[in-house]
C-alpha cells in the first residue's frame, strides 16, 4: 500500500512543500529512502523504528521504500521523521480511513516517540500557508514560535502518539491559540541608555542622525571613551518593530536556530561578533546547509563591529556588496540561497595603535608609519560607505561625576520617529524607507541643492579628494539633518553639518 503524507524542506528563508511517498510491499525486510536525502535524513530510519516500537506500534518487517518528492531538491535535517512515520502507519495500514493530504507534519522524533523542535519552524509555516495548507502538526517545543501565525489550525504535540491520537479523533489536539505581538513589547524594557552616557555631544549627535535616516556610523578615539556604550544605545533609539518586521527578523533567526524563548523577536537586533569571526560566520554558508551569517541575522538592526582595524581584510571587504545591496547571495556546494542583509552598520576604532593620537589629554606613542599602517587595515572603499565618522575624545571627571541630566534615549526616539515618519511619507509607493536607500534617481527628486549648497560640496569635495559616493552619501546625510530640522529644503547649514562628520576622510 502506498501512502502519501506532506512535509516541508527549508531552501534559504523559503519553504518547499515534499511529499513523502511510502510504499510497503511483501518481500525481505528492506527500507530504501530515495529523493536526495542527506545524512540525518537517511538516519531517520532507525529514529522511526525505535519511535514506533516505544509508542506501541508495530515495524513494518516488508520491503519499505520511502520517497522524498520533489526528488531533485536536496533534503536535509531531521523535521522529515514524523511524516515519515505517519506515512509508514498509514502505508502498513495501522492507519485506515484517515485522510491526511490538507495536513503538513513537521518535527524530530526520539527514540522513546517524543517529539523534538525543528529550526526554521516559522518560514515554513509561512510559506505553507502561501501555498494554500492551514492544519499544521508541530512539535510543542515550537509551539511559541507558531502562535504568532495568523489564520491558521496549528496542533502542537509532544508525542507521536499524542499526533496519532489526533488523526484517528481518539483524542484530539488543543488547537495552538495566538499570541498578540505589541502586548509582548510593551513589557520590554532596556538595559541601557543614552542618559547613562556622560558628555560626547558631537557623538550622540551624529547616533542620533545615524538612525533616523538609516546610515552607517564609524566612531574614532581613544579607548574607554564610550564609544562601546554609545553603540548599544543605538537599539533604544531606534523605530519600533512593526509585526512585519519582526517576523521577517524571526524567519532568518528561526533558521539559524537562534530564536528566543519567545518565539518571535521583540527588539531589533544587536550583533557584535568578536574580531576573530570568519568571512564564512560573517557572510553566511557552512559545509553541509547554508546558514546566514552575522549580517542577515543583524537584518532590521544593527551590526556593530569594535575594533574595526583588527577584523580579517577579506572579511571586511565582504561587507562592501551586502551594504550597498541589502541582501547577499551565498554560493556553496550545497546551493545559492539570498538571505536579506539591510542592517546599519555600526564600527569602531582606535585612531593609532596606542589609541591616544589626537587626542586632547592623552600623549600618543606611535611613529607615523605605525598609523599609517594601523589605519590602512579599513580600506577606502569600505569607509566609502561609512556616511558618518565621528571623533569621540575622553571625558574628564568633572564631566563623569557631574550631576547633569542628561537627555534619555526615549526623548531622542522621539525625534527619529518623527523623521522616520516624514521619510515614509516621502518614499510612499517606493521599495525604500529610508534616506540612506535612496539611489541616483531619488537624490535628483527629493534632494535638490541651491547654488550655495552645491558651492559648500564642491569646495569639500576637491578639497578632502571625496569619491562620488562619498559625495552622494553627504547628501544623503543632509538631508536627513534637514529631515531632523523639519526643513523641506536642505540648507547650508545641513550641508556644512554633514560634510563634518568625514572625520576619517579629514584625518592626515
Amino acid at each position: 500500500m502506498i501512502a502519501k503524507v506532506i512535509c516541508y524542506a527549508l531552501n534559504g528563508l523559503e519553504g518547499v512543500p515534499v511529499e513523502v511517498e511510502t510504499d510497503v510491499n511483501k518481500g525481505l525486510p528492506a527500507y530504501e529512502m530515495v529523493g536526495l536525502p542527506d545524512a540525518a535524513v537517511k538516519e531517520s530510519k532507525e529514529r522511526v523504528r525505535s519511535a514506533l516500537k516505544n509508542s506501541g506500534f508495530a515495524f513494518p518487517l516488508h520491503k519499505i521504500t520511502v520517497n522524498l518528492a520533489p526528488a531533485d531538491l536536496k533534503k536535509e535535517g531531521a523535521g522529515f521523521d514524523l511524516a515519515v512515520a505517519v506515512s509508514l502507519l498509514k502505508a502498513s495500514e495501522q492507519l485506515v480511513g484517515t485522510e491526511l493530504g490538507d495536513t503538513v507534519f513537521l518535527g524530530e522524533l526520539s527514540l522513546n516517540g517524543d517529539l523534538r523542535p525543528v529550526s526554521g519552524l516559522l518560514p515554513i509555516l509561512i510559506s505553507a500557508q502561501k501555498h494554500g495548507f492551514t492544519r499544521f502538526v508541530i512539535p510543542r517545543g515550537n509551539a511559541k514560535e507558531a502562535r504568532f501565525l495568523r489564520g491558521a489550525k496549528i496542533y502542537p504535540a509532544a508525542t507521536l502518539a499524542q499526533v496519532v491520537g489526533h488523526i484517528t479523533g481518539a483524542a484530539p489536539l488543543e488547537e495552538q491559540q495566538s499570541a498578540d505581538f505589541f502586548s509582548l513589547v510593551t513589557r520590554r524594557q532596556s538595559a541601557v541608555d543614552l542618559s547613562f552616557v556622560k558628555g560626547q555631544p558631537m557623538a550622540r549627535r551624529a547616533l542620533e542622525i545615524a538612525v533616523s535616516g538609516g546610515h552607517n556610523l564609524l566612531m574614532v578615539g581613544p579607548p574607554g571613551t564610550g564609544k562601546t556604550m554609545l553603540a548599544r544605545c543605538i537599539p533604544t533609539i531606534m523605530p519600533d518593530l512593526t509585526f512585519d518586521e519582526a517576523l521577517e527578523i524571526t524567519k532568518i533567526h528561526s533558521v539559524a536556530g537562534v530564536l528566543n524563548e519567545e518565539g518571535i523577536v521583540l527588539e531589533r537586533p544587536f550583533r557584535t561578533p568578536h574580531h576573530t569571526a570568519t568571512t564564512v560566520s560573517m557572510c553566511g554558508g557552512g559545509n553541509r546547509a547554508v546558514h546566514p551569517g552575522e549580517i542577515s541575522l543583524a537584518h532590521g538592526g544593527v551590526l556593530f563591529l569594535d575594533e574595526l582595524p583588527e577584523y580579517k581584510r577579506s572579511t571586511l571587504e565582504a561587507l562592501r556588496q551586502p551594504l550597498e545591496d541589502g541582501v547577499i547571495t551565498i554560493t556553496r556546494s550545497a546551493g545559492v540561497v539570498t538571505y536579506p542583509a539591510r542592517f546599519m552598520l555600526c564600527a569602531s576604532m582606535n585612531p593609532c595603535p596606542c589609541g591616544n593620537y589626537g587626542s586632547d589629554h592623552l600623549t600618543c606613542t606611535c611613529t607615523p608609519a605605525e598609523i599609517r599602517r594601523y589605519r590602512a587595515k579599513v580600506s577606502g572603499p569600505l569607509l566609502d560607505r561609512i556616511d558618518l565618522q565621528v571623533e569621540v575624545d575622553s571625558v574628564g571627571y568633572d564631566e563623569l561625576t557631574s550631576e547633569e541630566e542628561q537627555e534619555d534615549s526615549r526623548t531622542v526616539k522621539e525625534r527619529v520617529d518623527t523623521a522616520r515618519r516624514i521619510q515614509r511619507n516621502r518614499f510612499e509607493g517606493r521599495e525604500i524607507s529610508v534616506n540612506a536607500e535612496m539611489g541616483e534617481r531619488e537624490l535628483r527628486e527629493f534632494c535638490p541643492l541651491s547654488r550655495e549648497c552645491d558651492d559648500i560640496l564642491r569646495a569639500s569635495f576637491e578639497r578632502m579628494k571625496l569619491s562620488a559616493r562619498a559625495r552622494s552619501r553627504i547628501i544623503k546625510v543632509a538631508r536627513t539633518i534637514a529631515d531632523l530640522d523639519a526643513s523641506e529644503e536642505i540648507l547650508p547649514r545641513h550641508v556644512f553639518e554633514a560634510v563634518s562628520y568625514r572625520t576619517y576622510d579629514k584625518m592626515e
